[in-house]
C-alpha cells in the first residue's frame, strides 16, 4: 500500500496512549474495498475501524436468463461456467445484481417500486454478507468497527446493520474512542442528484449543532460529518452545467468548492481536535479548519482501490496522520 505521511511535532502530553484509527467513506458496496479495509485495519493494528458513510453501490445490473445455461449480462452471453465471474466483476465494482428473465426486465422499466425493492434486497444481502466477512476477518481481534451512513444510503440499512454485533452505528450518539469522543452525521447539503439523505443548510446546522452540544471537552472531540466543510481542500469538484455536464474551459474541467458551509460553521465555533470527512471522491486531501485537522480518504471504489487514512490521537494532538491507498 502507498502512504503519504504527516507528522505532527510537539505533542505536549506524551504520558497518555496514542488511540490508533483507520478511517475510510464512500465504499459504494464493493466487497472488495470493504476487505481490504479490514484487511488494512489488522495490518496497522487499530483501536477502531471507521466507515464515514456511503456504503450502498449505485446501480443494479440484470443478469437475464436465456434458458439452456445460458445468460446475458451488459451486453454479453455467457454459460454457467461465466455466470460466477460476472457476478465477480459486478460486486467489486460496487454494483448489485439480479437473475431474472427478459419479461421481469421490461416490468421494471416501467415500474419504479419494483426496482426500489429489488435494489432493497440486493443492498440487504450483501450487507449480511459483509455482517459475516467482518465476524470472520476480525473474530481474532477486539477492533470494533463504527459506521455511519452517507447521503447515497437509505435509512433500512439501519435496520439491517443493526443485525450485526461488531458493526456499530455512530449517527445520533456519543461515541467514546479511548479518551477521545466522536459525534456523527450522515446528511449533507443539497446536492444535483436528489439523494436520500440531503438537508438545507439552515436545518443541517441545527442537526450538527445537537451532536456537537454532545461532546464534554472539543479539545479531544472527533466530528464524523460526511459532508466536507465548505471552501478547503476537502470539496473541490467538477462545476456542472445546467444538463449536469462538467463546464470545461481551455481543455480542462473546472472545479468549484461543493461542500456544506454549515459544516465549516460547526468546525469554525466548537473547533474539535479531528473532522472526518468523504463525499467528495475525488477531493482527498487534509486541511485546516482553525485548529481543528480535517480530512478526505476521497475515493476510487470502482477501481476496487481502497482509500482509508491511518491516524495516530496522543493527548490533545493528531500526533500523525496518512493517507493509504491499495
Amino acid at each position: 500500500m502507498v502512504g503519504l505521511f504527516h507528522r505532527k511535532q510537539n505533542n505536549n502530553n506524551v504520558d497518555s496512549k496514542p488511540f490508533k484509527i483507520l478511517y475510510t467513506s464512500d465504499i459504494h458496496g464493493s466487497d472488495i474495498v470493504f476487505k481490504k479495509f479490514l484487511n488494512a485495519g489488522k495490518m496497522y493494528k487499530v483501536d477502531a475501524l471507521i466507515i464515514g458513510g456511503d456504503l450502498a453501490g449505485k446501480a443494479l445490473i440484470p443478469i437475464i436468463e436465456l434458458g439452456e445455461g445460458k445468460y446475458e449480462a451488459d451486453g454479453k452471453t455467457v454459460g454457467k461456467e461465466g455466470l460466477q465471474q460476472i457476478i465477480t466483476e459486478i460486486r467489486n465494482a460496487g454494483n448489485y445484481y439480479i437473475i431474472t428473465d427478459k419479461k421481469d426486465v421490461e416490468v421494471m422499466q416501467d415500474d419504479k417500486k419494483k426496482v426500489n425493492e429489488a435494489f432493497k434486497t440486493a443492498i440487504s444481502e450483501v450487507l449480511r454478507n459483509w455482517i459475516k466477512i467482518a465476524d470472520e476477518k476480525l473474530s481474532d481481534t477486539n477492533m470494533p468497527l463504527y459506521y455511519n451512513l452517507g447521503n447515497d444510503d437509505p435509512e433500512y440499512m439501519f435496520d439491517v446493520l443493526s443485525e450485526s454485533d461488531r458493526m456499530i452505528k455512530t449517527e445520533g450518539k456519543l461515541i467514546q474512542l479511548g479518551d477521545y469522543e466522536m459525534v456523527s452525521y450522515g446528511y449533507v447539503n443539497p446536492t444535483p442528484w436528489n439523494t436520500p439523505r440531503e438537508m438545507k443548510e439552515e436545518d443541517l446546522y441545527v442537526k450538527l449543532k445537537e451532536e456537537a452540544e454532545k461532546v464534554s471537552n472539543p479539545e479531544k472531540a472527533i466530528f464524523n460529518f460526511h459532508a466536507p466543510p465548505y471552501g478547503s481542500n476537502l470539496d473541490n469538484a467538477p462545476l456542472l452545467d445546467k444538463n449536469l455536464k462538467p463546464v470545461v474551459k481551455g481543455g480542462e474541467i473546472v472545479m468549484t468548492h461543493v461542500g456544506s458551509t454549515s459544516v465549516r460553521k460547526i468546525e469554525e465555533e466548537y473547533q474539535p481536535l479531528l473532522g472526518l470527512h468523504g463525499h467528495i471522491h475525488e477531493s482527498r486531501a487534509f486541511d485546516k479548519v482553525g485548529r481543528t485537522l480535517v480530512l478526505n480518504p476521497g475515493s476510487e471504489y470502482g477501481e476496487g482501490i481502497l482509500h482509508a487514512v491511518y491516524i495516530v490521537l496522543e493527548g490533545n494532538k493528531v500526533k500523525a496522520h496518512q493517507f493509504i491507498i491499495g
